[in-house]
C-alpha cells in the first residue's frame, strides 16, 4: 500500500512517514497542494494524508481537485481548532480527519481503518433495496437510471443501511459498523457524511431515503 504524505512542515511529514512506514505502508511526500495534485495523478497513492493548512492551496482545495476525478481515500490533517474546517472538509468527501497534535499510532489506525473499508468494500455483492442499486465493488450507486456521486465513505454508510434495510442504527451502531468498535469518530462526523448522502440521494429522485427514528436511529425509509 502506497500512501501519499502531504505537509508543508518537514518535521511533521517525517513524522508521519516513520509512523507509517514503521506500519509497513510505502509513503510519498509532498509540501503544496500543487505538488500534491501530481503525485496524485501520477502515483495513484493508495490514500492520501492531507494537511488542511497548506500555503497557496489549501487542503481543502486540493481534495477538490481530487475529487473531480478519484475516489482515492482522504485523511485531513488540521490544526485548527474550528469544526468548520473539518465538516467542510468531510463534506468534500474527505473520508476522516485528526486533529493536531495527534498520536502515530492513533494517525495509523484511522489509516489502516479507512483502507480496511476500502478493500472489503472490493468483494462485497451488490446491494439493492426500493429502487436504490449499490455496487461497492465497481463504485458505482444508482437511483433508478440515475447515478449517484458518492464517497467511499457515503457508500459504506449506505451500504451498512442496506445490508439491514428493516433495522434502525444508534448512532455508535452505525458509526461502528462504518469505522470499527471504539473507533474516536465523533457523531458530528457521522452527520456531516448523512447529510451529504441524504442530500445526494435525495437530488438523485431516492426522496427521504434515509429516515431518523426519533431517540432510536437510522434506518432505510420503508
Amino acid at each position: 500500500m502506497k500512501i501519499l504524505v502531504v505537509d508543508d512542515d518537514p518535521r511533521l511529514r517525517e513524522l508521519v512517514v516513520i509512523a507509517l512506514e514503521r506500519a509497513g505502508f510505502a509513503t510519498l511526500t509532498a509540501a503544496d497542494g500543487q505538488a500534491a495534485l501530481t503525485h496524485a495523478t501520477r502515483e495513484a497513492p493508495d490514500l492520501i494524508v492531507l494537511d488542511i493548512g497548506l500555503p497557496e492551496m489549501d487542503g481543502l482545495e486540493v481534495c477538490r481537485r481530487i475529487r473531480h476525478g478519484s475516489e482515492v481515500p482522504i485523511l485531513f490533517l488540521t490544526a485548527r481548532d474550528d469544526e468548520i474546517d473539518r465538516i467542510l472538509g468531510l463534506e468534500m468527501g474527505a473520508d476522516d480527519y485528526v486533529t493536531k497534535p495527534f498520536s502515530p499510532r492513533e494517525l495509523v489506525a484511522r489509516v489502516r481503518a479507512i483502507l480496511k473499508r476500502s478493500q472489503g468494500a472490493m468483494t462485497e455483492k451488490p446491494l439493492r433495496h426500493n429502487g436504490l442499486e449499490l455496487d461497492r465493488a465497481r463504485h458505482i450507486c444508482r437511483v433508478g437510471t440515475a447515478a449517484v456521486d458518492l464517497t467511499a465513505t457515503e457508500m459504506a454508510i449506505l451500504a451498512a443501511l442496506m445490508r439491514a434495510p428493516e433495522r434502525v442504527f444508534s448512532r455508535p451502531q452505525l458509526t461502528d459498523a462504518i469505522w470499527g468498535a471504539g473507533s474516536p469518530v465523533s457523531d458530528r462526523t457521522l452527520d456531516s457524511h448523512l447529510r451529504n448522502l441524504r442530500r445526494k440521494l435525495a437530488e438523485a429522485g431516492a426522496g427521504e431515503a434515509i429516515r431518523t427514528v426519533h431517540g432510536v436511529g437510522i434506518g432505510l425509509a420503508a
